[in-house]
């Protein structure tokens, strides 16, 4: 067996394990300073509840590194398979995803602003734009990477071996703090805060504000303001009762009930009834599963 390097513990102060039928997800919060960048660092193995599952757009970064068959990710018209993982910033458009039947790979979930200590491109270049970890990394970087993790000798061990080459990559980041501030503000209000107050708080123009958001979230301040006003209220949502849509609109700060419909068919490209669909379907045959919560089975 393996042995972790000296100083490093095998396990992170939190871990999540959850076993569903046909699937293993294991998650753990990485350690400073890597946290203030990372919500998760994740593996996941087995066979998905559905062929194909929709993402709505989010305001998180994440980062794939496959260990299994190639994986299909079709965003509007495009797409395309990829063989040693992917990169997305944060995202305007829903992304598809088509799992093969034995899917096993490892990942980062980031915050908004995580992503950008570790590719050498603006974040905006990624959005809606999966880059294979080869053109991010390039090449023999990612071929070893993933030979490191697929021959680990277990779970925790991989996703040591990951948090380590992320700490190996973390590189100092023009105007992180200014973006992060603000981007904390934006997911404390749940998006209901002015742009124009971020900017007089930060001391900085609009222009400079949106620039940096861009530059190291993919996405300017407003975007990210209505990614998770919209998150609120889809989350806010007991799916197997009856809704009442204009109490989670009025909740989630939308001017009306028409605007709200607005917003979801913008960021989900269904309408409300469409989406609870989808939604209770997933409760309905796979309760408690652990890709339920965001995704929808597309078929």
């Amino acid at each position: 067996m393996k042995k972790a390097p000296s100083g490093v513990a095998r396990l992170a102060p939190i871990q999540r394990n959850r076993h569903t039928v046909g699937m293993e997800y294991v998650s753990r919060a990485p350690r400073p300073p890597l946290n203030e960048l990372i919500d998760d660092l994740y593996y996941l193995h087995g066979t998905p509840p559905y062929p194909r599952l929709t993402l709505p757009p989010s305001a998180a970064a994440f980062l794939i590194v496959n260990l299994g068959p190639p994986f299909h990710i079709g965003v509007g018209a495009e797409a395309a398979d990829y063989i040693d993982g992917c990169v997305v910033s944060a995202s305007t458009q829903a992304l598809e995803f088509g799992y093969p039947p034995d899917t096993r790979s490892v990942g980062v979930h980031f915050k908004p602003w995580g992503l950008a200590p570790f590719v050498p491109m603006p974040a905006a270049e990624l959005r809606d734009r999966p880059a294979t970890i080869e053109h991010v990394w390039g090449r023999s970087a990612a071929a070893e990477l993933r030979d490191r993790l697929t021959t680990a000798a277990d779970v925790p061990w991989m996703l040591t071996l990951l948090e380590e080459e992320l700490m190996r990559r973390l590189r100092e980041t023009p105007d992180m703090g200014l973006v992060r501030q603000a981007s904390n503000v934006i997911a404390a209000t749940r998006g209901a805060v002015a742009i124009s107050d971020l900017r007089d708080s930060a001391g900085v123009s609009d222009t400079h504000l949106a620039q940096r958001f861009k530059a190291l979230i993919g996405v300017t301040p407003k975007r990210l303001a209505r990614s998770y006003r919209f998150a609120a209220a889809v989350f806010s949502v007991n799916f197997a009762e009856p809704i009442d849509w204009g109490a989670v609109a009025h909740g989630a700060g939308y001017f009306d009930q028409a605007h709200f419909g607005h917003e979801f068919r913008a960021f989900t490209g269904l309408t409300p009834t469409r989406y609870v669909d989808g939604r209770r379907r997933f409760l309905r045959e796979h309760p408690g599963h652990t890709l339920d919560g965001w995704p929808l089975p597309t078929d």
